[in-house]
């Protein structure tokens, strides 16, 4: 068992060898608590050593389930496990967190369908613990400010544009991440989280339509109770403005509303240690918050494609 003093909180973590859970490392030492144990069928988890030298470590699922059991009998339980695991386990790790006796503090997208989302209000009802996650944009001081100064009560829809490219190598599709009943697609794997914004932003997510999607693009356009949406996303780096490949730069992020860029481009280090801190405080993103996003995204993997209008053709879509 990994010592601590009595004001710390424990935690687990699963997918400890994965791409995020170095903020999820650094939240749990920066907010000043303490990684007891860690998950990851790969071993190669050196990074540990940096953070919590001591934390147990295991590969198998069924081991750290009974670690955490043991740990709970001996007055030494787990008080949240965080989840950074691939999209298809969450909600498996969440519910074994959960009966574990810990609250669970997942990555996003929490679940792959918003019928998982209402199974598990039901266990947290069972168990008494809660379900957290991480939505990281809607702690971001840059976006806060803009949502501040939106105006709720004007009749007139404001007109956004999102666009969002992330250059990825041939891994990316021949991981877990390329396979839809795993990662649940691309809207859902890099998509959710500016979904999310969208409606905490602007309200009700009312219409959706799908343009294009494929294993490297996913676009179309929204309608929400304040805003009409057109949205791209894409891992092909063809699609680069010009501007961006000069700079050797492989990811472009933009949204404009009433064609005014939104400035969020820094600002994003520390994200996930102040979810971690609202968390801890009783404050952070529940189920419901969630469930929104979750809805639309699986709306987009399932809807049938239409044609893009003049109105609602994203600029990025070719064809």
């Amino acid at each position: 068992m990994t010592s601590q003093t009595s004001d710390q909180k424990r935690f687990g973590l699963t997918g400890v060898s994965g791409y995020i859970a170095p903020r999820h490392l650094k939240a749990i030492k920066d907010t000043g608590n303490v990684l007891s144990v860690a998950l990851d069928p790969f071993d190669s988890v050196g990074i540990m050593d940096s953070y919590f030298p001591d934390a147990e470590f295991f590969t198998q699922p069924e081991i750290f389930e009974r670690y955490l059991y043991d740990a709970r009998r001996l007055g030494k339980g787990v008080d949240y496990v965080g989840i950074c695991s691939p999209n298809y386990l969450h909600d498996a790790h969440i519910r074994m967190a959960l009966r574990a006796g810990a609250d669970a503090l997942c990555e996003k997208p929490i679940v792959l369908n918003p019928e998982d989302i209402t199974a598990l209000k039901e266990v947290e009802e069972e168990t008494g613990r809660r379900v957290w996650t991480i939505l990281q944009l809607r702690s971001h001081a840059a976006l806060e400010k803009v949502k501040a100064e939106l105006n709720p009560s004007s009749g007139d829809k404001y007109d956004v544009d999102l666009s969002y490219m992330t250059s990825r190598g041939t891994w990316y599709l021949r991981s877990w991440k390329g396979r839809v009943d795993e990662s649940g697609g691309l809207a859902t794997n890099i998509g959710v989280h500016f979904f999310d914004m969208l409606a905490w932003m602007f309200g009700d997510i009312e219409r959706v339509e799908v343009h294009q999607r494929s294993e490297t693009v996913c676009a179309g356009y929204m309608e929400l109770e304040r805003a009409r949406v057109r949205w791209f996303l894409s891992i092909d780096p063809s699609y680069l403005p010009a501007e961006q490949i000069a700079k050797g730069q492989r990811t472009y992020r933009s949204i404009t509303i009433d064609g005014q860029e939104v400035e969020f481009s820094e600002g994003f280090t520390d994200l996930h240690t102040e979810v971690y801190r609202r968390t801890l405080a009783g404050q952070g993103f529940s189920l419901d918050d969630t469930y929104q996003a979750i809805a639309t995204v699986a709306k987009i993997r399932k809807q049938d494609i239409v044609s893009a209008g003049a109105d609602t053709r994203h600029r990025f879509l070719r064809g």
